[in-house]
Formats: C-alpha cells, structure tokens, sequence
C-alpha cells in the first residue's frame, strides 16, 4: 500500500484544523501555506474532503475550512480511506469475479500472509484517532499476542494443510 500524495496533503491540512480547534473557519490558502502544500492541490483536496464529509467548505471573503467530523473520534484508517479507498497490502481480499475473496484463497500458501498483512495494517490505522496523532497522545500500536504463531495458524485454511513441498 502506498500513501497517495494526495493522502499525505489532506492529513497535513487536517492537522492544522484540528490545532486551530478554537477557529471555526481555516482558509485553504493559509492551510496550505503552512503546511508546504501547493495552493491548487489544497482546493482539490478541500473538494474531496467536503465531497467524503469531512469538512465543510464556506465561500467568500471569511469562508474557508471547518471540520464536520470529531477528531476524538475518527481513525487515522477512516481518513486514509475515505482520501484514497480501502487499505490493503493486496487485493487477495476481494479478487474474485464478484468482488468476493480470491479464487485461489482457499489453496494459495500466501493468501493468509497477504490478508493478516492487510488486517495488521488496518488495525494499526484504526488504533489511533486523528487528535492522538496530532497531538500526540497516543501512539499507533497492535494489540498484545498480536506477534504469536498462534495468530497465524487461524489464518490457514483446511484445504492448505494439505499442501506439501515438492521434494
């Protein structure tokens, strides 16, 4: 998974809201200018962000920014997502001809490490909300025993233990 410039932008701007709670509005130029992001692609994002209900758009002389979303609340993945899709290491997850799983999950030795990469990723995303990131409150962190073997062995499925080497 590759963060889109676009993503790492948007977060930026957000941050500046988010710190600037005591403001209602934020104009687009300033939160660009602050942050070192070119004012044509801080409008395009503020678009997006207004279009993913994020924050609402005022126009005018006083208009600009203003979150519509709780930063106490919200994931550092629901941001992600909604600027660029679903986050994921593959598409192993939804590769069949009707968006379902993979037609080789059931039999592929990597499908379990592709999918419990995605769930990781995800899962660490979803630890934090954007108020912990900007702030600092709280680092991103997995769940105790999420390292074991055992979390692994849950992964696999029937029709992979009956796979064996070649020798």
């Amino acid at each position: 998974m590759d963060l889109s410039r676009k993503t790492d932008y948007a977060l930026r701007i957000l941050a500046e809201l988010i710190r600037d709670e005591g403001q209602t509005v934020l104009s687009v130029r300033t939160a660009a200018k602050k942050n070192d992001v070119p004012y044509s692609f801080a409008r395009s994002i503020q678009h997006d962000l207004t279009l993913a209900g994020i924050i609402q758009s005022t126009r005018g002389a006083h208009g600009g920014m203003q979150l519509m979303i709780d930063p106490k609340v919200t994931t550092l993945l629901e941001v992600v997502e909604a600027c660029q899709g679903p986050v994921a290491i593959s598409n192993c997850d939804w590769n069949g001809p009707d968006g379902g799983p993979c037609l080789r999950a059931t039999h592929c030795a990597f499908n379990p490490i592709w999918c419990g990469a995605t769930r990781m990723l995800r899962d660490y995303l979803s630890s934090v909300t954007l108020h912990d990131v900007v702030f600092g409150t709280k680092a991103p962190s997995l769940p105790e025993g999420y390292w074991s073997s055992s979390a692994f062995e849950t992964l696999r499925t029937p029709a992979m233990e009956n796979l064996q080497p070649e020798v």
